[in-house]
């Protein structure tokens, strides 16, 4: 398992056309609503301007050039390698299967409602091969970025949470499919299963949770990586483990935590974090959700340090923890 991937020749291969597992309807009639999937209450008013001066006015924010960024350029992979590289936030390019994935990609320098990244991106956009598929985990703005996605072909496979296709078709959009939890789509040898999370959607003002939410399960018949989006912790986790068994590598946010008196509903702490890694039985971590973009109270490097720590104090092998870089790669 090498920490420091280098540059490789890249393998072309043609794109297969988006599976769906049998029994999945492309025409549904949706809820209108996802709240009953709700674990916990929503964000009042008070915790929204809560967010806005952590994110946006906070001025001890501490010092960003802490943060460890490693810009090396993008390994190619082969048909059979599984390369990981964290981009920021939650953005990961995940060479699987001979495909090219993005994990709710942002490359914008900043976002609505909050001071620009930190960081800058891990991997210049010009650097990527084709992008083979894009999952996407809710809708909020730090991981459904209209910006970057407008630089997307418009027949990239997109894969999207319940009833948010239309955002993407107004777009012009050709290849999305939205899927409910515990359901799959596949391309060529990688499949794609959509899984729960405890958080929750909006992005305008009257749409709070009209759209579903959660987490990826993004395998072949070699490797398996859970990728959580955003979620707080529960029993979703050890529900997701028990129906995809052997997760090699756990993609969890360990940032954006305090105070937790509002965001231990839709966030996971760096000890929960842990937890949920082990709760869907995943030897490996992977951090994300730190480093990029300040939206709450704790200090800049607390999620790392806080990551390791609960990770040490459960005697798990050092090795097995990624606390990757911006821009580092590792692989499988």
């Amino acid at each position: 398992m090498s920490q420091a991937m280098q540059p490789t020749p890249s393998t072309a291969i043609p794109v297969p056309d988006i599976v769906v597992r049998p029994g999945h309807k492309p025409h549904r009639q949706w809820p209108r609503s996802f709240r009953d999937r709700l674990t916990s209450p929503l964000a009042g008013f008070s915790e929204l301007v809560s967010v806005t001066w952590y994110g946006g006015f906070r001025t001890d924010i501490g010092d960003a050039d802490l943060i460890p960024v490693q810009r090396t350029g993008l390994p190619r992979a082969t048909a059979t390698d599984t390369i990981v590289t964290w981009v920021g936030h939650a953005t990961f390019v995940i060479q699987i299967g001979g495909l090219t994935v993005l994990t709710d990609p942002v490359w914008s320098r900043r976002i609505p409602g909050i001071r620009p990244r930190l960081t800058p991106p891990g991997v210049a956009w010009n650097e990527l091969p084709r992008v083979d598929a894009v999952v996407i985990s809710h809708n909020h703005y730090d991981h459904l970025d209209a910006p970057t996605l407008r630089r997307l072909p418009k027949d990239t496979p997109i894969f999207v949470p319940a009833k948010l296709k239309l955002w993407f078709t107004r777009r012009g959009f050709r290849r999305v499919e939205e899927l409910d939890w515990w359901e799959s789509a596949s391309i060529g040898p990688v499949r794609f299963d959509f899984v729960p999370a405890h958080h929750w959607s909006r992005r305008g003002v009257f749409d709070t949770c009209r759209t579903l939410w959660g987490g990826w399960v993004i395998s072949t018949a070699e490797h398996r990586i859970y990728f959580a989006g955003d979620t707080a912790y529960g029993e979703r986790f050890q529900e997701i483990g028990e129906r995809h068994p052997g997760i090699d590598l756990a993609l969890m946010p360990v940032g954006a935590y305090e105070p937790r008196w509002f965001t231990k509903g839709s966030h996971v702490d760096p000890d929960e974090a842990v937890r949920g890694c082990l709760d869907v039985g995943a030897p490996r971590m992977a951090t994300m959700h730190w480093g990029t973009f300040v939206l709450s109270g704790e200090p800049l490097m607390a999620p790392l340090r806080l990551a390791r720590r609960a990770w040490a104090e459960r005697g798990l092998p050092e090795e097995n923890l990624w606390p990757l870089a911006v821009g580092e790669s590792r692989k499988l």
